[in-house]
């Protein structure tokens, strides 16, 4: 059972990573094309749904099966739990970040009207699409140190 969660941990955070690194080669360049006008053709892209939805739903999922990782491998090898606990500090970080840091740039290129300046924009576009890079490499450690956990297991 342990490996079951650990292996669905570590799908689950793959698939979280590979989600932003996405958004980061993708929408971001989208959305930076040509300001003031991407955005608001994102703005009304994002009327219906937009990729908080996947991420409010992803990254709690992706907390829970790490910490479920955690208890039941807890005494399973040496050294585990303290990559799996790094893990989860990890992954909780990224979300951190993305509470702290992404909300609200995510209200401002998005959300609030009327709509900021061009330069404005431009500025939390850049910064938006620094700050991705390095919450995708938060949840890349975690993810590594999940590999880690589960390569312990299985050499041990």
């Amino acid at each position: 059972m342990k490996n079951v969660i650990l292996f669905a941990s570590i799908i689950v955070g793959s698939g979280l990573l590979l989600t932003n690194i996405y958004t980061s080669l993708v929408d971001t360049r989208s959305w930076g094309t040509d300001i003031p006008n991407s955005i608001a053709a994102a703005r009304e892209y994002f009327k219906a749904v937009n990729p908080g939805n996947f991420f409010r739903l992803i990254s709690p999922l992706n907390q829970v099966l790490a910490l479920l990782a955690l208890i039941v491998c807890w005494k399973a090898v040496p050294g585990v739990r303290l990559y799996l606990g790094i893990a989860l500090v990890l992954y909780v970080l990224g979300d951190v970040m993305t509470f702290a840091y992404f909300y609200p740039r995510n209200d401002q290129l998005f959300m609030v009207k009327p709509m900021p300046s061009a330069d404005v924009l431009k500025k939390i576009w850049n910064e938006w699409v620094t700050m991705n890079w390095v919450r995708s490499l938060v949840v890349l450690a975690g993810l590594v140190c999940s590999c880690f956990s589960l390569h312990k297991i299985y050499t041990q």
